[in-house]
């Protein structure tokens, strides 16, 4: 049987939160089978949970914010992708703030933390999402799909008309029978604009931004000294970010995702589509392993 994953122990970590500038702490705690990833605000009273749910999600300026009862967490993204990337099914992350830790702009530091706390499989099956046929969702000229696939694959394409995007790859196509999702894509920051700093500060925005967990570049270049850690380290950061927008499902799909242009709103937006059509998706399990896509087997690390 194809297993769930949780955690061996508790790990904490703490770092500043992207938007907020705030001090933030996140303990990263084992949990039984089908429980899922749930945030807890801790720093409120009672506490309150948030479920990793496509619904839950409010806010998707430059984030994935999650909402319940007037309490609020952003910043998601990029800790769902490490978690959908090593297979971790059922996970309560509590945090002491409105905003997971930006750490350095990418999904690495999580990997980190959940390898450091070890892995281990569960008397439960991992459930996946099938896609059966295929959805679409537009806004403009961007857009976003999903399509039946027997793995998980991801086509991205951007376009921002800068001199070092453009020097980078623009387009990538990653599929994890072949691609590993720690090596070629956790590495990968966030990015971000100069000119745009100041109209995204008065919107109470990037207040804890800086070269420190994100690429930075003015009209012309990249401004951080020690430069990209991938070639196209931009395209790479958005499909790390689809990867944790697509596990808000709550469970890994089995599929293709191929984008435009696209950024959590449209990916939201695509996951609430999915969901809302029967006839457009199924639950799969397998009670082998070697029966699972090669995707599946090779996705993710070996628990123990």
């Amino acid at each position: 049987m194809l297993k769930q994953r949780t955690l061996k122990t508790i790990i904490r970590a703490t770092g500043v939160g992207l938007h907020s500038g705030d001090k933030v702490t996140v303990a990263l705690r084992p949990a039984a089978p089908d429980t899922g990833i749930v945030f807890r605000r801790i720093d409120l009273e009672p506490p309150i949970e948030l479920k990793a749910n496509p619904y839950a999600v409010g806010d998707t300026r430059m984030a994935s914010c999650l909402e319940r009862d007037g309490a609020k967490l952003g910043t998601v993204e990029h800790l769902m992708s490490a978690l959908s990337g090593l297979g971790i099914d059922n996970l309560y992350v509590d945090v002491d703030a409105a905003e997971i830790p930006i750490m350095d702009g990418s999904a690495g530091p999580f990997v980190f933390l959940l390898q450091s706390a070890g892995i281990v499989e569960q008397k439960a099956a991992k459930k996946f999402i099938r896609i059966r046929k295929t959805v679409e969702v537009s806004e403009g000229d961007k857009w976003a799909r999903l399509e039946p696939y027997d793995g998980f694959r991801l086509t991205f394409s951007i376009l921002f008309n800068h001199p070092a995007v453009d020097q980078s790859g623009n387009k990538v196509v990653m599929d994890f029978a072949d691609d590993s999702y720690i090596r070629d894509i956790s590495r990968a920051r966030t990015f971000g604009f100069t000119q745009d700093v100041e109209a995204l500060r008065a919107q109470g925005l990037a207040l804890g931004g800086g070269m420190g967990n994100a690429i930075v570049m003015d009209e012309y270049r990249v401004l951080n000294a020690e430069g990209l850690r991938l070639s196209d380290e931009f395209v790479r950061h958005k499909v790390l970010d689809a990867i944790g927008d697509l596990y808000l499902a709550g469970h890994p799909l089995l599929g293709a995702f191929s984008a435009y242009k696209s950024g959590h709103s449209l990916n939201n937006r695509l996951l609430r589509e999915l969901l809302a059509d029967a006839t457009a998706w199924e639950w799969t399990s397998y009670n082998r392993p070697e029966d699972a896509p090669t995707t599946v087997r090779h996705l993710y690390p070996q628990a123990v």
